[in-house]
């Protein structure tokens, strides 16, 4: 089973991962990689000036290496694998990114993908309004402006509205250990089922 956590940044999805960590039995990863391309990837989040459309496709790089290197292999082998930001993260981000480029630049960037991609079983959405992420992420950089995170709140919208039975919503406003304990419950709900 693939298991996706997402989340604008700020939501907690890394603290989840790590919680999750100490209880489950399972690959656990993340995207960007640390791979190479997962280094191009963070040298154009740095990057104030990247043109969006080759970011896009250093994304889709990341992704292609990740799956054929950790994903599918782990998959094949019957485990269990976690990630930490998946394909809907460039769907609802690349997807702000191109909007004002592309007619509907989420479907492109969805487009893109669904040849090769591998869906995943289920997806965590960790919910948390783009004022409160940005106030936890710090707003470091171009994808955690508030505005920009507005669009990307929506593109996720979009996402959950499309494929409603493989989300499961976390109110990432609680506390942050009512929200790892959630997701913990979550996490063990799905794989029991």
């Amino acid at each position: 089973m693939l298991i996706t956590l997402e989340g604008l940044d700020g939501s907690g999805k890394s603290s989840c991962v790590e919680a999750l960590q100490t209880d489950v039995d399972a690959v656990f990863t993340r995207e960007p990689t640390d791979s190479w391309y997962g280094d191009a990837v963070q040298r154009s989040i740095d990057d104030d000036n990247a043109d969006p459309l080759a970011e896009l496709f250093l994304y889709v790089a990341d992704h292609a290496a990740h799956l054929r290197r950790t994903v599918t292999p782990a998959l094949s082998e019957g485990k269990t694998v976690i990630s930490d930001r998946y394909s809907d993260s460039r769907f609802a981000y690349q997807g702000a990114t191109l909007a004002d480029r592309l007619p509907d630049s989420l479907a492109y960037v969805r487009e893109l993908h669904e040849p090769w991609t591998r869906p995943p079983d289920a997806t965590i959405y960790l919910d948390v309004d783009p004022k409160t992420a940005t106030e936890r992420s710090g707003a470091t950089n171009k994808f955690e402006a508030e505005q920009y995170l507005e669009t990307v709140r929506e593109n996720y919208e979009r996402l959950i509205a499309a494929e409603p039975e493989r989300f499961v919503r976390v109110d990432a406003t609680q506390p942050q250990q009512v929200v790892e304990e959630e997701v913990r419950q979550a996490v063990e709900t799905l794989l029991a089922e």
